[in-house]
């Protein structure tokens, strides 16, 4: 039994609206930067979804390189989180303003 092609595109277009409700609505940078990979990984689900159903193996090989990127971009915003909030004593994004002295 296959699953269609429509059930994956809707479950990547409800995980990509939950992470753009998530990113507009949220104030904590940690919880911020959680939903931003809730998007990415809606996304290369598309792409695995389009990829199995085309029946090539780009898309897969994309979605391996994009969560590699994704790997290292969680890493490096984790670290610049806790710089911040050494700083700041806060992860709140209404009350960090670091462009201001």
């Amino acid at each position: 039994m296959d699953i269609p092609l429509s059930y994956y595109l809707c479950l990547s277009a409800v995980l990509f609206v939950v992470g753009t409700a998530g990113v507009l609505t949220r104030r904590n940078a940690i919880v911020v930067f959680m939903c931003i990979e809730l998007m990415l990984n809606s996304v290369n689900l598309t792409l695995i979804a389009f990829s199995s159903f085309l029946g090539s193996i780009t898309g897969q090989v994309l979605v391996f390189f994009a969560m590699a990127v994704a790997a290292s971009e969680a890493a490096v915003g984790l670290a610049i989180v806790i710089a911040i909030y050494r700083n700041r004593q806060t992860v709140d994004i209404d009350k960090i303003n670091i462009l201001k002295w």
